[in-house]
């Protein structure tokens, strides 16, 4: 019997969790992160008509899909690393430690920013209460869900999340197979439903940020997550599951903008995730689970949450830096992409790690070497 069944076979209550270090999840967090930095690139238009600004379109057009994966990866780990004797406060006190150092410090920056160089919109009152308290992505209006530090909308639907899975994750330890099964397939259906029913019938309502509408990713991370779990995952290994997401991921720009956010990558992230759980447990070879990808992957919440503020403040001080050659584009956007990652480690060292520790305690004992990201 392998590895993974005999640890997934010791229990139907989702206690097998306990032990297992799922490092390549951490490495395709930092995949999905710089893809979505990749797409904001492009968006920002840093490179000029030719071949660098049409390798961009081709290569990281579909970048927003890291925010579902991300999101499924969220569902997933939540699972897996779950105490099935835990309290909602302490899990929730847990999550909330996460995201909430990091997301202050942020908030902080956004500020300083959109108060000096005005790289970022200057919040009214309540745009900055919704923003520190995590609720802007439910309002409708753009200069909400968009307020101060962008990428902070999908927060909103993390917290969500967070609040939702004591009632999913109780559920989801009570299912075997053939529940777990249901559960993913009603999961999937629930995301595919979106794109087709803003298709169907069009609404003003900027679906794609609104937390309710993601929560079909996480669920279904989730019912990934008990398959494994159980020592009931069948799927492919890394390499097809690989190339079913990477096929995916290029079919997204001829589909409607509504379907690419989702639909093209639900398949191949579904297979991703619980492949690399599985060699990870396995311990067959995994690329995402070198040391540098592992660390990476840590820095990668940092990361996504900075990138767009350093994107922003570089066009706002250096207007002279959008439409550019390919070689000159080429050195802006590694300067970026430099600070970025400097921002992200010392964020990650002196901000997310000591905050966590001191919202949740620096007792608890490291389970997992990943951690749910949001995006």
């Amino acid at each position: 019997m392998t590895q993974l069944a005999s640890v997934g076979r010791s229990t139907s209550t989702g206690t097998a969790s306990l032990g297992g270090r799922l490092p390549s999840l951490t490495g395709l967090r930092w995949v999905a992160a710089f893809l979505v930095f990749g797409m904001h690139v492009r968006n920002f238009g840093f490179f000029g008509p030719g071949p660098a600004a049409n390798v961009m379109a081709t290569v990281f057009q579909a970048g927003g899909t890291g925010v579902s994966f991300f999101f499924i990866l969220s569902g997933f780990v939540l699972m897996w690393s779950s105490r099935p004797k835990d309290t909602a406060l302490g899990f929730l006190r847990r999550r909330v430690a996460r995201i909430y150092p990091v997301h202050l410090v942020c908030v902080a920056i956004a500020l300083v920013l959109a108060l000096t160089i005005g790289s970022e919109m200057v919040p009214t009152a309540g745009q900055l209460v919704t923003n520190v308290l995590l609720l802007h992505s439910w309002s409708p209006d753009y200069a909400y869900y968009q307020s101060l530090d962008p990428v902070s909308w999908s927060l909103v639907c993390e917290l969500l999340f967070y609040v939702s899975f004591p009632l999913f994750g109780r559920l989801a330890r009570h299912l075997q197979a053939r529940g777990a099964v249901v559960f993913a397939a009603v999961s999937a259906l629930a995301v595919i439903a979106v794109p087709i029913a803003v298709t169907v019938h069009p609404i003003s309502w900027p679906i794609y940020f609104f937390p309710l509408a993601r929560l079909g990713e996480f669920t279904l991370g989730i019912a990934l997550a008990r398959l494994v779990m159980l020592g009931r995952w069948h799927g492919p290994g890394l390499d097809v599951a690989l190339g079913v997401t990477l096929i995916g991921y290029f079919v997204v720009p001829a589909l409607p903008g509504a379907f690419g956010n989702t639909f093209c990558t639900l398949l191949g992230f579904s297979l991703l995730i619980p492949a690399a759980a599985t060699a990870d447990l396995r311990g067959t070879h995994s690329v995402w689970r070198q040391p540098v990808m592992e660390r990476l992957g840590e820095w990668s919440f940092s990361f996504y949450m900075v990138h767009v503020m350093v994107l922003s403040a570089v066009k706002t001080l250096l207007p002279g830096t959008i439409s550019l050659s390919a070689p000159a584009g080429l050195v802006v956007v590694l300067a970026m992409f430099g600070v970025s990652l400097g921002l992200s480690w010392a964020l990650f060292t002196f901000v997310e790690t000591p905050g966590r520790k001191l919202i949740a305690g620096g007792r608890r004992k490291k389970r997992v070497t990943t951690a749910p990201s949001p995006a």
